[in-house]
């Protein structure tokens, strides 16, 4: 265990990569350590929403653009739904947070707090003065891999002392998903059953305004039951998806109802492999994922791409069974490594996507 130094002392720290790369900057949120996946971010701004998206449960993130904290935090405002106006969660999901240049001095007009506070409160380290231009290279040529925050020590780490965890081994959608059901907008015009992955509050706030009475449910939720609900949808969430076997049983049965009343789905990043591999196609880990508010998506068929908001590290192979192929249909996929984003039945309501919103 690395010695920790005392508060009045120089705020040393150090990212430890598995690979062996050791990088030194300065700590600007708790002091304490942490590991995870380490993943890069290209979005310039959005901060505050990356942090708090379930997605990034147990990663490190790091954020390419150089200067971060500038706008600080904004205020913890409730919507007419009573969900936070400004934040995807009830809390920050990332294990840490990696930036190039940090701005103590933040301003805008819905500041409450800077961005090291926030990260103090939260218990979250994060640690600013690292070159994340080499440090996103590095991600690019070998891949994502695992990391180790140390904050605030006296003597860099020792590689070969080090043992590193990987997040992805286990079930992490069931770390952020409801243990309950929640609904939204009582009084909808019509039911949607929102199976919880780590859904975002925004996914619920755009259903809501689009007329729904929104249940939100657990990830595992077995005794959901087509004829109770209008239509399906599957949230965003972390990890790999193979983990939820029990989610992808409950998205199967909904695709094998034999009733003469269709119900229609809708899947959307982790919702989108999970169908998928509901649909009998399967999923692999991405070399470095896409992540950022940038990501080129085109439309299958035509040289329509949208600019798009993502974060998966992992994709749907849509070559994997042409059984499957035979009932659906590609949707999207991305322009800069042409990984799969979106599948569509070819005569039934169900689709998916991978981008986030």
């Amino acid at each position: 265990m690395v010695k920790v130094v005392e508060l009045d002392e120089k705020r040393v720290s150090y990212i430890l990569l598995e690979d062996g790369t050791l990088l030194k900057g300065q700590s600007i949120g708790a002091s304490k350590e942490t590991e995870g996946e380490i993943v890069f971010s290209t979005g310039m701004t959005g901060y505050v929403e990356s942090l708090t998206d379930p997605s990034y449960k147990n990663q490190i993130l790091v954020l390419t653009y150089p200067l971060i904290g500038n706008y600080g935090v904004p205020k913890l405002t409730k919507d007419e739904l009573d969900l936070p106006k400004f934040f995807e969660s009830e809390k920050i999901h990332a294990a840490g947070l990696v930036v190039g240049d940090y701005c103590e001095n933040y301003s805008h007009w819905n500041a409450d707090k800077s961005l090291s506070q926030w990260l103090i409160e939260s218990d979250v380290p994060g640690i600013t003065g690292i070159d994340t231009r080499r440090l996103t290279k590095i991600l690019r040529e070998k891949g994502s891999m695992l990391a180790k925050l140390f904050i605030n020590v006296i003597e860099p780490p020792i590689y070969s002392q080090e043992k590193f965890i990987n997040p992805n081994s286990i079930n992490l959608v069931e770390l952020v998903s409801t243990k309950k059901a929640k609904i939204f907008n009582q009084g909808g015009k019509f039911k949607i059953a929102a199976l919880d992955f780590g859904i975002k509050y925004n996914q619920i706030r755009i259903l809501c305004q689009l007329g729904a009475c929104v249940h939100v449910l657990p990830w595992n939720d077995e005794t959901l039951c087509l004829n109770d609900f209008d239509g399906l949808f599957l949230s965003n969430g972390p990890g790999d998806p193979t983990q939820c076997q029990t989610t992808i049983k409950i998205i199967k049965k909904w695709l094998d109802n034999k009733s003469n009343i269709i119900k229609p789905i809708m899947g959307i990043c982790l919702g989108h492999q999970l169908l998928s591999l509901a649909a009998g196609f399967s999923t692999a880990k991405m070399k470095y994922g896409n992540r950022g508010h940038n990501q080129p998506c085109t439309l299958y068929g035509t040289k329509r791409c949208y600019i798009t908001c993502q974060n998966h590290g992992y994709a749907v192979d849509v070559n994997s069974n042409p059984e499957a192929s035979a009932n659906w249909d590609p949707l999207f996929y991305n322009e800069n490594d042409k990984s799969n984003e979106g599948i569509v039945h070819k005569t039934l309501p169900y689709f998916s996507v991978q981008v986030n919103d």
